[in-house]
């Protein structure tokens, strides 16, 4: 059974920085590419940013380019979202995604909180 367990949300200033995790496990995590998408209240879920399997090409959303990274540890089965620079309207549930091909999305976590403070 494939699972991913997003943590590391939590209440933060605007202008500071959180990092979320996403961790893996029923999957060959190191085939699979990872997503994150955020949701906002009263909004559709939108895409934040894409890692391929092996790390070596990322995609953005415009509204983050700068100021989120993405990256992973596939010896860990882990995959991170490094946002810095945060805004109020980053606040938003946090998904991570794990997908069979690149732009996939075939497995989903539950969430976590973000919320930032003005």
């Amino acid at each position: 059974q494939v699972q991913l367990a997003e943590s590391g949300g939590g209440l933060v200033q605007a202008g500071g920085s959180l990092r979320l995790s996403c961790a893996a496990s029923g999957l060959t995590f190191s085939s699979s590419s990872v997503g994150w998408f955020r949701q906002a209240p009263g909004k559709a879920r939108e895409f934040v940013a894409r890692i391929t399997s092996s790390g070596s090409t990322t995609y953005y959303a415009d509204s983050v380019k700068g100021r989120f990274t993405i990256s992973r540890d596939n010896a860990k089965n882990t995959g991170y979202l490094q946002m810095d620079s945060l805004k109020p309207e980053d606040t938003a549930v946090y998904y991570c995604a794990a997908g069979l091909f690149t732009y996939s999305t075939d497995y989903w976590g539950k969430g976590t909180l973000v919320t930032v403070s003005s």
